[in-house]
This record gives C-alpha cells, structure tokens and sequence, in this order.
C-alpha cells in the first residue's frame, strides 16, 4: 500500500494515502477504522489531496502508538471491512436516545408556532386569527407538561410543579392571554432542549473510551477467521495466544497456559490453566495458548458487567436540585390555596394566578444539571471520569482523603534497588542469574523488575528444567540439577531453609519502604535481593497540595508498619495518620472511626481489598488500569494514571458548585420576585413569564461554563514536597543498625 506521512505534530497527523483518490469505499471504511481508535478525536478524509487527517488527544496517546496503529489499519483491507461493520454494529445496538440526535422539530416545532400565532394575534400586527385556533395550538404543545402533571398525580401521587404551571399555563389560555403561555412553555423547552445537548455530548465522551478495533482469532467449522469483538458469539472456539487478553467468559477446551489476573483482581494473580477450567474476560494470558469455548460475551461478562456498572450510572442526580425540587413541591398546595384566597377577597383573576408561576424549583431543576454534566464532560476531557453529580458534590465538600499505598501512593511496578550476599561461594550477579532464571515466567512486579535489570547489566539466564509458583509466596526451580528457591522469608522457611528474619529486616535498606525477596540453593540461604515499590514522583506535592487547601491526609494499607511508615515519611505526611496492616475489615473501621468525627472522607484506593473501603467512603476514587472491581465500585476514576487529576477533580468541583449556588440564585430570587409583583402588582404575565423563564436560561448558560475552561494546567512537581531519605534515619519506629544501602554490591 502506498502512503507516507506528510506532517506530523503532537496531537495531529496527515498521511498520504493514493489509493483514497480512487476507491471511496476504502476510503470510508478507513476514516471510520481509525476513528475507532480510542482517543482519537477527529478523522478528515480529501480524496483530491489523497490526505487522511488524524486529530488525537496527545495527552493520551503517544504519537509512535497512534502511528502505529494507522499503518496497520491502512495496510489490512480486510481489517478495515471487519472493524467497519463491527462499528455500524455496535452503533445500531446502542440504546435509541444514546444514538438519536436531537430532534429540534419535534421538540420546538410547537412551542415556536404556538408563540408566533400568538403574537401575530396582538393587536400590534392586528391579524384576524380566531383565539380558540392559538388557544388550541397553545395546549397542544403544552402536551409534554400535560403528561408530566399527568405522571406526577398518577405514580409518584403528590403535587410537583409541574401540576403548578400546568395549571398557570392552561388558566392563562382560557382567560385570552394567549402570549404570555406560549412564551413560558417555548422557553421551558428551550431549556430542557440546551441540557439534553449537553448530555449527549457527556455520554459521547465517555463512548470515545471504548475501542472497537481489536480482533481475535476464532475457529468456526473447521476453519479460521478473524473476528471483531462485538462479532463474538456465545458456542465459537476462540484461540488465544501468550500476550493477548481473553474476551470472554468460558472454558478451555485445548492447550494449557499461564494466566494474569491483575487486570480483573487488581493483583498480580498468576494461576495455571488447563483443559475444563474456566477463565474470565480481560485475563492476560502469560505463556502457553488456548482454545476457549465462550459461554458469556460482551457486557454479559464479569468484566462487561463491571464496565456497564459504569456506563449505566445516572449522571443527573443533584443533592442540591433534588433538595430545591422538594422545596419547591412543597410550595405547591400553599401557592394554589393562595392563589384562591386572593381570588376570593379580591376577584382579581391576575392576581390570583399569579401565585402558580411560583416554579423555582424547575428552573434549579434544569440549571443545576447543566453545570453538572458540563462539569462531567470537561472532566472527562481532562482525563478524570467523574460517574455522577452527588460524587461531584460531596468531592467538593471533602476535608478528608485517605489514601491506600501500593499502586496509590507507590508504583505498581518496583525496581531492584540492593543484593546482600549471605553465602561466600557465591556473588550477586550469581544470586541475580539464579533469582532472574526462576523468575522469567513470570509477571509479577518483583519478576518484572528483576527481568529488566538483568538485561540492562547484560547477565546471563540459565534454563529452568522445571518449575513451580505459588502465587503471593515464590517459586521453585530446578536449574543445572540444583533446587532454586526465591521467595518470601516464610516460603523459604517452610522449605527447610534457616533465615534469621528478624536480624535480616532490621536493615535500613527495609526501612526505606524496601521489601527483601530471598534467594536459596538446595536448602542453603544464598542472600537476599532488595527492592522497592517506589513512590510515586507526583505523590509529595499533591499530599503539600492537599495539605495547604486544609485536606487532611491518612494512609491505609495491608503492608508492615515499617515500609507504611517510610513511605508516608517520605511523602510528608503526619507519622499519627499512617495505619498499616489494616484488614479490609479494619479499613472500614477506621472509616468509620474517621465519619464519627464529622470528617468527609475520600477514599483512594485500586485493588480488590480496596474495593470495601471504596464503596463505605463518601467519595471512592481509583485509577485507570485499576482491578475491574475497583472501578465498578469507584465514583471517580483518574483515567491517566496520575495523582496530580485528584487536585484537579477537587478544583472542578468546588469551582462547580460555586457555579451552582449561582444559578439558584439567579433562579430563585427572579422567581420569587415575580410571584410577589404578581400578587401586589398586578405585574403583566409576559414580563413575568420573560423575568422568569429568562432567569432560568441565563442559569443554564451560566451553567455551560465549564465547557469553556481553559486546559488543564497540572502544578509543577515540587522537589522540596516530602522529606528525605538522611531524615528518615532518626525516626524511632523501630530501632536497627545504619546500614549504608549505597554499600551494598549491586
């Protein structure tokens, strides 16, 4: 295929493609591939330049990636069919109002012809147009309000607003002012209509996240083909090879393999698999392959069902506008008992009516979720998933986050830091080959980190003749005809082999939040590898952030007092708020603890023993590539893996509900002032209706501007945050020798 990349720069290519000049269905089927691709925002195709123009968010994607997976797109024909079909698929499934674009005519046709006839019916355009004629458009497009009023008395049984201004509206129209119905009912539309805008928009945001593009290999009477993910049926045989994901639910019915669930638990769970055992969407197959008979596919999965947790949750629910919506039902008896006690001292039918305008209620009503969804999708845009406005709204009234440790607060992925040779037959880049060699099946953080430093220093592994790995303990090898053992202190210890482990975690090296990984051979202690989760470079200044805007900061985690206590030393943060071998039970408890306090607490956590914690704080936040659980149970999920979007969150949100408290304002105080004049005034219905609706699409504008923040702008990470690792010596936790790690042979 002939192409080349004219231009490229962060967040935007150009690609010369010749054949997009002579083949318009390849070139379809092209723009509508690459726009599959997650986090691509915007696809172009000029066929008289021959050009595809590519517009991507750069903060999410890398350039090398993107480019990537264009040229593979351009290069596969019968890729672009699949992925195109599977597109058009999955937006013919997608539920009516997630895929319809607004219909305007329908929802505005009415209301603007019914305001229109009324005007031209005035005496300024003196139009001889029978009153009975605009009075019976007028109700007719009041319909939708009909029907709420409707709904209210006949399912919920209790007066809204709605029953309120159906009765202004229809009273309005039977007493000849024909204007001022018409006007109220065209602009309470409007201001639905601009909020529903706005939620399109938010819920096609989050549909940008998911990609469409990914292929598997399926065995279909006798034969193989590639088949789209939304394409997989319940009955097919899909083969699935080391480095992909499973897709489904099911169970294996040929090969054997090594499986990762860290994807699906949030830990780095390694289990074997064989023939009759059943495995799970989004499990990375680590070594072997598989013939998988799909039971469940799509959202019917474990992990389609935790992601449609996500995707299904309401995204309008408002404390605030529920809380004005029930003051406002509230007023609705005494408005009406009102409006007829006026009438019966004074017969003034204006007057009377008057009272029934009293809807503040649904102006705050439709306000407050415009600020709130504009707020979620500018969020989004900026790389955090907020799941609703009540989360919005107590992130803003938080004073307390507590943080879990690994994953949170360090990195998931460790690195050696240190080697302590025990034995003199040996040396460490000895116990590294040995350590490395037992490991390289493997995919745990310390299997990972060992993996790369053996490559960087260029040591050499030996063949494994035979293995074994016990999941969260070590694994047992056979090399050279020598039993190799590497693992926890208490899997070595139950192996028969002798550790002092009390002297040997006395070492400072264990205090600077390292963990040791022992290494043994036939029985003897070799030494011991040193290495570390280290925490993250963004963490010191947001814990300083926090910390300054008056949120105080806890740490909650399952690992020893030790290692808890240098991380949060390290962090900066206060020595009395670290709780370490906290049960998911004894997270809970301190929650609790922390709640009887008056405290609004955050929660920040990833893994599956977070998922309790998660669900019993006011807010739960975790991070994107989190355990599935996790992210079903979290309000808000930081999508790029970086702490520093929980400040942002936080500003969002506070800057949100500032927005807020103003559209009440602008909505309640109009609203109130116009049933007033109306009452002692007499005040003319049009300029009530114009005080009133207006008020209420000034609110919703208002509401917009979170759409038009400026981008995201993270502050700098601050290298004096935290404290060091020199200080970290003269806290007495635990007393121990000073044992310089910079000494130790690495």
């Amino acid at each position: 295929m002939d192409y080349q990349v004219i231009h490229s720069i962060a967040g935007r290519l150009r690609i010369l493609v010749s054949r997009l000049a002579s083949d318009s269905e390849y070139a379809n089927n092209l723009k509508c591939s690459v726009e599959s691709i997650a986090f691509v925002t915007n696809v172009r195709v000029n066929p008289l330049a021959k050009s595809l123009i590519v517009i991507y968010d750069k903060n999410q994607l890398k350039d090398s990636l993107i480019l990537e997976q264009i040229i593979s797109l351009i290069r596969d024909e019968q890729r672009l069919k699949l992925i195109t079909q599977a597109t058009k698929k999955q937006i013919t499934n997608l539920p009516l109002e997630s895929r319809s674009e607004i219909n305007y005519l329908e929802k505005l046709g009415l209301p603007v012809l019914s305001l229109v006839l009324a005007l031209l019916a005035t005496p300024l355009f003196e139009l001889t147009i029978p009153a009975f004629v605009v009075g019976g458009v007028i109700l007719l497009s009041a319909v939708p309000l009909y029907q709420k009023a409707i709904h209210s008395l006949t399912e919920e049984r209790h007066l809204t607003v709605n029953v309120l201004e159906s009765m202004w509206v229809t009273l309005h129209t039977l007493q000849g002012e024909l204007t001022a119905p018409a006007l109220s009912i065209l602009m309470n539309e409007s201001s639905e209509t601009l909020r529903e805008m706005t939620a399109s928009e938010s819920h096609r945001s989050h549909l940008e996240f998911v990609d469409v593009s990914r292929l598997y290999w399926v065995e279909r009477d006798g034969n193989k083909t590639e088949v789209a993910l939304s394409d997989l049926q319940v009955g097919d045989c899909i083969i699935v090879s080391a480095g992909d994901r499973i897709p489904v639910d099911g169970k294996a019915i040929q090969g054997t393999a090594l499986l990762d669930q860290q994807v699906l638990t949030g830990e780095s769970q390694l289990i074997s698999c064989e023939v009759g055992q059943i495995v799970y969407a989004s499990t990375l197959l680590v070594r072997g392959q598989l013939f998988i008979l799909a039971e469940k596919v799509g959202k019917n999965t474990k992990a389609g069902q935790a992601f449609q947790l996500i995707e299904n949750a309401p995204v309008y629910d408002s404390r605030i506008a529920d809380y004005a919506e029930e003051i406002s039902n509230q007023a609705v008896l005494p408005a009406m008992c009102l409006g007829a006690g006026i009438f019966a001292f004074t017969g003034d039918v204006h007057r009377a009516i008057a009272p029934l305008q009293l809807d503040f209620g649904v102006g705050i009503g439709l306000s407050v979720p415009t600020a709130i969804l504009s707020a979620l999708q500018y969020a989004a845009k900026t790389g955090v998933y907020i799941r609703n406005g009540r989360a919005l709204e107590m992130l803003a009234k938080v004073d307390t986050i507590v943080f879990d440790k690994t994953g949170t607060l360090t990195e998931v992925k460790g690195e050696i830091v240190g080697i302590e040779i025990l034995a003199p037959e040996v040396n460490a880049e000895k116990i590294l080959s040995l350590a490395a060699s037992a490991e390289q099946f493997l995919h745990h953080p310390f299997a990972e980190a060992i993996s790369g430093y053996v490559t960087t220093k260029n040591i050499k592994l030996e063949a494994c003749e035979s293995w074994d790995y016990q999941v969260g303990m070590g694994v047992k090898a056979k090399i050279n005809q020598q039993e190799i053992l590497v693992g926890k202190a208490l899997f070595l210890q139950e192996a028969g082999v002798e550790i002092d482990v009390e002297k040997l975690q006395n070492q400072e090296g264990v205090i600077r939040n390292r963990s040791l990984v022992y290494v043994a051979k036939n029985g003897k202690l070799l030494g011991y590898i040193i290495y570390s989760n280290p925490v993250r470079k963004e963490s010191a200044t947001v814990i300083k952030i926090l910390e300054k805007a008056g949120i105080n900061t806890y740490m909650l985690t399952g690992d020893r007092h030790q290692v808890a206590s240098a991380v949060a030393y390290k962090l900066g943060m206060s020595m009395g708020r670290v709780y370490a071998s906290a049960t998911p039970e004894r997270k809970i408890e301190i929650l609790q603890q922390l709640h009887e306090q008056g405290k609004v607490i955050a929660f920040v956590g990833e893994g599956l023993n977070d998922a309790a914690a998660l669900g019993y704080a006011d807010v739960s936040i975790t991070l994107t590539g989190c355990s599935d659980v996790a992210r079903s149970t979290a309000d808000i999920v930081l999508l790029d893996n970086d702490l520093r979007s929980l400040n942002h969150a936080i500003n969002l949100a506070k800057r949100t509900m500032e927005i807020v408290n103003q559209n009440i304002a602008l909505v309640a105080i109009p609203n109130i002032s116009v049933v007033l004049a109306g009452v002692l005034f007499s005040l003319n219905p049009v300029i009530a209706v114009i005080i009133s609706n207006g008020s209420t699409i000034l609110a919703e504008l208002n509401g917009l501007r979170p759409l038009f923040d400026e981008e995201r702008k993270d502050p700098e990470i601050d290298t004096s945050a935290g404290r060091s690792d020199e200080g970290m010596l003269g806290v007495g936790w635990r007393k121990r020798g000073k044992k310089i790690l910079s000494n130790l042979p690495i």
